[in-house]
């Protein structure tokens, strides 16, 4: 494995994590409807747990509302229990043939809490990619030590691993930024 390979596995993996925090973020309230809010929920059909996406489309007709229509009319009862007994303290209506969510304001106790979380949800990410960093450096001094780089490929190495590091730790802060600016004025 040369220096380049693994900062290109660094890299992917960095860009994993970012990924990740996209996909957990996008999952926190603001005040406005979301179907990335129902997103984490399965539902029981068929005999399994099923993600709601596959079962129906998600959507927010409005700000304060998410509709979810089911392909199968028949999982609409199934998919109300699923929303109701998850910890989204959300209230569905149905009209047997859709399912109404309205999104109620938050709270600013509620709110302090939604950016708690994105803080603890961005850390998380910046504590994984410091440790893909720790990979990445005990590569290339493992590269040293078998003579195959010189030290100052090392140190440059090490140097562009750091380099990485730290812009993918901005991007986290970034995207913690937006968000909590999304929950505290949404």
């Amino acid at each position: 494995m040369s220096v380049d390979e693994i900062l290109m596995d660094s890299e992917d993996r960095m860009d994993k994590a970012i990924e990740i925090l996209k996909k957990n973020l996008g999952g926190i309230r603001t005040g406005r409807a979301n179907p990335g809010l129902v997103d984490s929920l399965r539902v029981d059909v068929y005999g399994s747990p099923t993600p709601i996406k596959q079962i129906a489309s998600v959507g927010a007709p409005e700000p304060a509302q998410i509709l979810i229509r089911p392909y199968d009319a028949a999982t609409i009862k199934d998919i109300e229990k699923a929303i109701v007994a998850s910890d989204l303290g959300f209230n569905p209506q149905s009209d047997g043939r859709v399912i109404r969510i309205n999104i109620p304001p938050l709270s600013t106790d509620v709110r302090k809490k939604m950016v708690g979380r994105i803080k603890d949800l961005a850390e998380e990410a910046k504590v994984s990619i410091r440790n893909i960093r720790r990979d990445g450096n005990k590569a290339i001094e493992t590269l040293e030590k078998a003579k195959t780089i010189s030290e100052d490929d090392r140190d440059a190495g090490k140097e562009r691993v750091q380099d990485l590091t730290k812009r993918y730790e901005d991007q986290v802060s970034e995207m913690a930024k937006s968000r909590e600016a999304d929950v505290m004025d949404g």
